[in-house]
């Protein structure tokens, strides 16, 4: 077979994110970067272009040029999935304009800058007979498949509390005048109306969603910008209520000094409970009622797992696969959904409808948070 042809947009020099998708993307051998518009600043885009081995004529100075040239290739040669790398506030034109052309998108999260422009989004996309994955990284990761599997079988029975949440320290001072990702990050004509939900408050709500399989029907926030002068939020939290009848706790903060990464899941039924955290995603804790609790281990050949969490498996247990290889399995189930044809969402990887959930829940957070009227309903679709 030969690789499916990727083109990105964003991700040029000193752009974290940008890297990890490309590694992600080729780590499996299922994609070969052909094109990209990685900077609008020529020199960097250049610089990229040439440390990546991208062709001149395909080095493009802006997305719109990209696009165009791209849709009148021959099929043959013409990119087939665009990355999309960028600030918030361009994923909705960006993924609007790709769809048109009729280029498969795989786009950074959340889908958005408000809620109304990713449902225009979505229609879209169901008006066309491309693919739209989003990238939460972490609903990539074998054990969080575990976690979901476990819930799906009843093996805690049903679900009473979900808590998730995840501490991060990187903006407890003022970056924001020298560091980029900072600045964009805080700046609300390019992130949209959150800061700190929309960057990470977003994986801990799919998180809770995913694995548990509920859908959140209310939530009662609290919002905070803790940093002087920043002008978005950098910390958080909210009550959450589900359609199901189950109580939870989502708690996201960029001002946990000290903290890196650790996102943390704990979903509590009435047989039993599971545990798991990002910095340390090969364990899934499992504490059944009545019973010592266990830790389930990543790898291949490791008992007791789904075939969902050993097909998102590279190497034996004891070998460590982390952040880079869960995002590699985002990108790797999208092409196989390429090579079959599919439309829409591929399977096993967020789609629009995990984009529509997260930009409501954005919302409705800011709304909340705003509010002497503290319980809201969370629109949008059901998963």
């Amino acid at each position: 077979m030969k690789k499916i042809r990727l083109g990105m947009i964003g991700g040029g020099e000193g752009a974290f994110i940008g890297a990890v998708h490309r590694h992600a993307a080729a780590l499996d051998g299922q994609y070969e970067l052909v094109c990209g518009a990685f900077s609008r600043d020529e020199g960097n885009n250049q610089r990229t272009a040439d440390s990546l081995s991208i062709a001149p004529d395909r080095a493009y100075a802006s997305w719109e040029d990209m696009l165009e040239a791209e849709a009148a290739k021959d099929e043959n040669e013409r990119m087939q999935v665009v990355a999309i790398v960028t600030p918030n506030h361009l994923h909705v034109p960006i993924s609007k304009a790709a769809i048109h052309y009729g280029f498969h998108v795989f786009c950074e999260k959340p889908a958005g800058a408000n809620f109304a422009e990713v449902n225009a989004l979505a229609d879209a996309l169901y008006a066309s007979d491309c693919l739209y994955g989003l990238a939460h990284t972490y609903l990539g990761y074998p054990m969080v498949w575990q976690a979901k599997h476990m819930v799906e079988q009843g093996e805690i029975g049903e679900v009473r509390k979900i808590l998730v949440e995840y501490p991060q320290g990187w903006l407890s001072a003022p970056e924001e005048a020298d560091n980029k990702q900072a600045s964009w990050r805080t700046d609300p004509a390019q992130a949209g109306g959150s800061g700190c939900m929309g960057d990470i408050g977003t994986h801990a709500f799919s998180m809770a969603e995913f694995v548990t399989g509920h859908t959140v029907s209310h939530l009662c926030a609290q919002m905070n910008t803790v940093v002087e002068n920043r002008r978005l939020d950098d910390d958080g939290a909210a009550f959450l209520k589900t359609t199901a009848g189950a109580s939870g706790v989502l708690i996201a903060s960029q001002v946990c000094a000290g903290e890196e990464n650790g996102l943390k899941i704990r979903v509590y039924g009435d047989k039993g409970g599971l545990e798991w955290r990002q910095m340390e995603p090969n364990s899934l804790i499992f504490r059944p009622v009545g019973a010592p609790y266990q830790v389930l281990r990543a790898g291949l050949g490791q008992p007791g797992l789904c075939d969902e969490a050993i097909s998102r498996c590279r190497i034996p247990g004891g070998h460590p696969e982390g952040y880079l290889e869960a995002m590699a399995n985002l990108y790797t189930s999208f092409a196989k959904a390429v090579r079959n044809g599919d439309k829409h969402t591929a399977d096993g990887v967020p789609g629009i409808v995990y984009g529509q959930r997260g930009m409501a829940f954005i919302e409705t957070m800011v709304e909340s948070g705003a509010s002497d009227t503290k319980w809201l309903p969370v629109p949008g679709p059901q998963l």
